[in-house]
């Protein structure tokens, strides 16, 4: 195939044309994310992106405004299909929320595109002829994917370096990058075809820079099976872990008159047998239940705990997400915390966590006095939103190492799951990914988690209302796993920690220098042509 022939009336292409070309690469972009992992398709669309930028030299500004036009337009199709799901959410309460899904589906995908659209800009401002620009764009869709991350409390779902999430070799390379230098490396790989199109003057050797990326996409692979193939799963003596997941429409989790009936079902499948010689509960040490498991206040409920007692055996211990109503509230001011508790067998309170990283507009509105005059509120129903915890805490526990809680998608977030100076025994990620039914979001979702647990070396234990709950080793490994949309229990062992990799040591800043460093040669290579 002669590639300069593809590239030409796509670096040609403008208005309408181009803002479609756009939106497809984007949309299709997204075949390389969960559930489908289909990452050859970015060697299609990365080359577009850097056709697209080639073309806009055209405009005015030096292509800038048209390069971050185009973006624009990328990053509306990826965050559209990546993200159609959270129009579910919508759903739950739809007398209510309904008005909301097809802004909430929109307005999303078309703020998150800014950072796109602000990654092509840079990169277009920096361009130069050549393979450097294909360098010159995977540090600025670092940077501003790295910035969607951390802007307005962030939202790094779906970042490009998740193409190598699978398969698992491949996902070795967390361990040393992390999910930004893995993001890098993602756009350098798949954008390196475009060069296979360049004029000979600009590109005298246009098969150097794809062998580069081949070979370096080999040596990950490489690195990560001999990762995996010296690294065995081990476990902690005595720990022997039951996951519940209900399986509870969302609709019924958040109603008070349902309260009998949630408690009994809890009850009743936590005790399930899972064999012949099965005792149920008692086969547990510990019994763990999803994020916000009760439609009340638990701890305000003693027949709720005396329950809970009756059902813990001694030498048994649960933890579960709970609303915790907080100690500033008052009759018409409901103030309340997302929490994780941890209950004894006489159903005594050991420890607490109340989740720090609040997910806007599910749990709070970011400018509640100015969005609540226009109709918009948080999805859950607590008066004025949930308050945000006071920090990332480890909790001990008895009879198992001591754990780190993640409610929800404080999962997601790189090099934020631990508390600063701390190591613990393992990761557990409590959730409740009802609100998006069954889409690609819990796909999703769990991925990310799991990226977490490689690139601290630490198992993850995840619980979820409707799935997918399961235990991952400190490699990625799933040691065991309840599929999406199924009532169960599930039994495994708690996997051993390994000592911090690379990352878990060094975090962000080996990423962080060599896209500072790819960002100003760049500019001192477009100075030097200019002079």
């Amino acid at each position: 195939m002669n590639l300069a022939r593809v590239a030409q009336p796509i670096v040609l292409a403008w208005g309408v044309r181009r803002a479609l070309i756009a939106v497809l690469a984007g949309a299709a972009s997204t075949l390389a994310m969960a559930p489908l992992h289909a990452w050859p398709a970015l060697f299609i669309t990365f080359p577009l992106v850097v056709w697209l930028i080639d073309g806009a030299g055209a405009g005015r500004w030096n292509g800038v405004g048209a390069a971050a036009a185009a973006g624009w337009w990328f990053g509306f199709g990826y965050f559209l299909a990546g993200l159609y799901w959270i129009g579910a959410a919508f759903l739950v309460d739809a007398d209510k929320f309904g008005w909301l899904l097809v802004p909430a589906v929109l307005v999303l995908p078309a703020g998150l595109a800014v950072f796109m659209a602000a990654g092509f800009a840079l990169a277009r401002f920096l361009w130069t002829p050549g393979p450097v620009r294909v360098v010159t764009l995977a540090a600025a869709l670092t940077l501003s994917e790295w910035l969607r991350g951390h802007v307005l409390t962030g939202f790094p779902w779906n970042a490009f370096g998740y193409a190598f999430a699978e398969p698992l070799a491949l996902a070795q390379g967390f361990a040393l990058v992390g999910l930004w230098g893995m993001t890098f490396l993602a756009v350098l790989v798949f954008a390196t075809p475009a060069v296979l199109a360049d004029e000979p003057a600009d590109t005298p050797r246009p098969w150097l820079l794809p062998s580069i990326a081949g070979a370096l996409l080999v040596a990950l692979a490489a690195f990560g099976i001999a990762r995996l193939a010296t690294t065995p799963t081990t476990f902690v003596d005595g720990v022997r872990l039951r996951l519940m997941q209900p399986n509870i429409p969302q609709d019924q989790r958040f109603t008070y008159a349902a309260k009998a009936d949630v408690m009994r079902r809890y009850l009743t499948l936590s005790n399930r047998a899972t064999g012949e010689r099965s005792r149920g509960v008692a086969d547990a040490t510990h019994l763990i239940w999803p994020e916000s498991a009760f439609p009340f206040f638990v701890a305000r409920e003693p027949d709720a705990l005396a329950s809970i007692a009756d059902l813990l055996p001694e030498g048994t211990v649960l933890i579960t997400g709970a609303a915790r109503l907080s100690e500033t509230s008052r009759p018409g001011n409901i103030e309340a915390y997302n929490s994780v508790y941890v209950f004894d067998h006489a159903g005594s309170i050991l420890s607490l966590y109340d989740k720090v990283h609040l997910v806007p507009f599910g749990e709070y509105v970011p400018f509640r006095g100015l969005l609540a005059r226009l109709g918009i509120e948080q999805l859950v129903r607590i008066p004025g939103g949930f308050l945000a915890g006071d920090r990332l805490r480890s909790i001990a526990t008895p009879q198992a190492p001591p754990f780190v809680p993640l409610v929800c998608y404080e999962a997601i977030f790189p090099h934020a799951v631990l508390p600063r100076g701390e190591r613990p025994g393992w990761l557990l990620n409590l959730t409740n990914d009802a609100w998006f039914g069954i889409t690609p979001g819990p796909w999703q979702h769990l991925l990310q988690a799991r990226m977490r647990a490689v690139e601290e070396g630490l198992p993850l234990v995840r619980a979820a209302n409707t799935g997918i709950s399961a235990v991952i080793d400190p490699v990625g490994r799933t040691v065991a796993q309840l599929a999406l949309g199924r009532e169960g229990v599930l039994d495994s062992d708690l996997p051993g920690r390994l000592s911090a990799p690379l990352y878990a040591r060094t975090g962000d800043a080996p990423a962080a220098a060599v896209v500072v460093l790819a960002l100003i040669g760049a500019a001192w290579r477009r100075r030097r042509r200019r002079t």
